[in-house]
């Protein structure tokens, strides 16, 4: 705390970590914890041996490379990422971080289409870069800075499974209404430049099925660009290599980050399409690691270990066995509103009740700390919905003993 500036959850820190291998975290005192939050880096867990390796020999073989020069596994990531997207999605550009990439598709969606404003969901979260939080949505990264935001970025509520913004009971009825607003709006005013959106919530929410076709055909329709954040849900997290898959639809423009440099290194990628390549003569990501040798050597050597070990339907086979046992054992919970996830994120949603002396947030907090102390780490978000986040290659009886941690807790505060 006296070392670095201090900012909403992450200074001061909950603990000093010594170690971190496969699932697991170890602090300074000698604690273990499963580590289900990761800061959605860790799909191959931590220090996966390939992984270690490769870096090792790329920084022997070559440790840097100046941005106006190229290098081969620089250009294998490229064309690599190219064969692994749907679609047309064969022209790409590396940043050091999300936001940057973020910031990146931004700038290409103004220089391909002629418009700056942009439409964007309220509580999603694009990045901390003023571009990324003028289109994100939550107030944690918008509401402390003096001034304006960016101008022209329109936000829209999204469904919700549980509380519906728009007044309806149904998820599908949420999502209906959240679509057609959406085309209300980028058809009232005509000069939206893109749709910006994750798609799907790392909270997480799920989409109905024909939710995407429908803010695609939007698009479409109104000359907007559909950006896909897949940030924190790409490279199989979902059971699918992307996300959006699920949904049947190919984006204009997809964005990469976290898990790409496989919980080592930093290294996010922006995706498009050879007829969005407008910006030959213009600087849009100058970043001096942009082709950077080490990072991108982490980045291919991170797809080739998902794979090889098979991780994205190995992702989905436990997120359905993880879904099974949580609505067998806590769908009835008189504390829990809802489970809900795909593939490798899933969360519990938790209601303390109106007859309850304490929050929604204060309960998912005791059972956070519960679980805590019984060595099992993972994510509140939106308040009161426990985020679980395992790598993909997590084994069974780690999984079944994580959950029993969860579900001990979740009974006894309910």
């Amino acid at each position: 705390a006296n070392a670095f500036l201090h900012q909403s959850l992450s200074s001061p820190c909950v603990a000093t970590i010594a170690k971190a291998e496969g699932i697991w975290i170890e602090d300074t005192a000698g604690r273990s914890f499963m580590d289900f939050h990761g800061n959605s880096v860790h799909h191959i867990g931590y220090g996966h041996p390939r992984l270690v390796a490769a870096i090792k020999a790329q920084l022997d073989q070559l440790p840097f490379s100046p941005r106006r020069f190229t290098n081969d596994v620089s250009v294998q990531l490229a064309e690599r990422l190219a064969d692994i997207s749907p679609g047309d999605l064969s022209k790409v550009l590396f940043t050091t971080g999300g936001s940057d990439a973020n910031e990146v598709a931004l700038k290409k969606a103004r220089a391909a289409t002629g418009r700056f404003k942009t439409l964007s969901f309220w509580d999603a979260f694009h990045g901390a870069g003023f571009g990324a939080a003028s289109v994100g949505g939550e107030a944690t990264f918008r509401s402390h800075i003096a001034g304006p935001l960016l101008p022209g970025t329109e936000h829209i509520a999204m469904y919700h499974p549980t509380q519906c913004p728009y007044g309806h009971k149904t998820l599908a009825d949420s999502a209906t209404a959240c679509a057609n607003m959406l085309d209300f709006v980028l058809g009232r005013e005509g000069d939206f430049c893109a749709v910006i959106a994750e798609s799907m919530r790392a909270v997480p929410i799920v989409p109905p099925p024909g939710f995407w076709k429908a803010v695609k055909a939007s698009c479409e329709r109104h000359g907007a660009l559909l950006i896909m954040d897949e940030i924190p849900t790409g490279l199989g997290k979902t059971g699918r290599m992307f996300s959006f898959e699920h949904d049947g639809i190919v984006p204009d423009i997809v964005t990469l980050g976290k898990a790409l440099g496989g919980g080592v290194l930093p290294i996010a990628a922006v995706l498009t399409t050879p007829e969005l390549d407008v910006c030959g003569d213009y600087a849009i990501g100058h970043y001096t690691h942009e082709k950077n040798p080490v990072t991108a050597q982490a980045a291919l050597t991170t797809l080739d270990i998902i794979e090889d070990e098979d991780l994205v339907a190995r992702s989905a086979k436990i997120g359905d066995a993880a879904l099974a046992r949580l609505h067998e054992t806590l769908g009835c919970s008189p504390i829990v509103s809802d489970i809900r996830g795909r593939g490798c994120m899933f969360g519990i949603e938790i209601s303390s009740g109106e007859d309850s002396n304490i929050s929604d947030t204060e309960c998912a907090e005791q059972i956070y700390y519960a679980c805590l102390s019984e060595g099992l780490s993972f994510k509140i978000s939106a308040g009161n919905v426990l985020t679980l986040s395992p790598p993909m290659t997590i084994s069974e009886d780690e999984l079944s003993a994580a959950l029993s941690i969860v579900e001990k807790a979740v009974m006894a505060a309910g």
